[in-house]
């Protein structure tokens, strides 16, 4: 299968897909036209740095607009997905992309070296993820050096915002999305 690799820009049209959600649905991105979407592409199913920013959004989902769709994109198998997911009540669509197809599409990017600076800039982080029990249940390098990607995407289904992450553990800030879910 061959793919195009571009990064996902301003004014693109959000990527399609059709993936399997922890929910036992196939996610249909076509579908989320008419209402704010917010994506990330997370990193694997037990990325400690994933579940504690799963976490941290659920505290915070009563702020986000009633129309806002908000999908977790996983490099992972879904029963492993679902396994690590089940117990939570995650407002929103958590899905796996397994073959990592859609990662390369749009060329989110590994780096050991920017893993491990997220690692070291954020021990704090790291040490609330680990005391609720969120442990990296992979030796694969290939896993843990993807970094994420945020993406606010309009009701027309056009890309206003990619946010490619310097490292494991930025992302967009949970006020932001909660602005951008706001804004009319």
């Amino acid at each position: 299968m061959q793919y195009h690799v571009s990064r996902i820009g301003i004014g693109d049209d959000a990527p399609e897909f059709s993936l399997p959600s922890i929910d036992g649905q196939i996610f249909d991105m076509s579908k989320t036209k008419g209402n704010k979407v917010i994506l990330t592409f997370f990193r694997f199913s037990s990325c400690p740095f994933c579940n504690i920013r799963i976490d941290r959004i659920i505290k915070r989902w009563d702020e986000f607009d009633d129309g806002t769709i908000m999908v977790g994109l996983f490099d992972a198998d879904i029963q492993d997905l679902r396994k690590r997911m089940s117990g939570r009540s995650i407002p929103f669509a958590i899905v796996a992309n397994d073959d990592y197809s859609l990662f390369r599409k749009y060329s989110v990017e590994k780096s050991f070296a920017r893993f491990m600076w997220g690692a070291i800039r954020s021990p704090l982080t790291f040490l609330s993820a680990t005391l609720k029990g969120y442990f990296p249940r992979t030796m694969s390098i290939s896993k843990m050096s993807t970094i994420p990607v945020d993406v606010l995407i309009d009701e027309s289904g056009k890309v206003v915002e990619a946010h490619y992450c310097k490292d494991t553990a930025d992302h967009i800030s949970i006020d932001r999305l909660i602005q951008f879910s706001k804004v009319s």
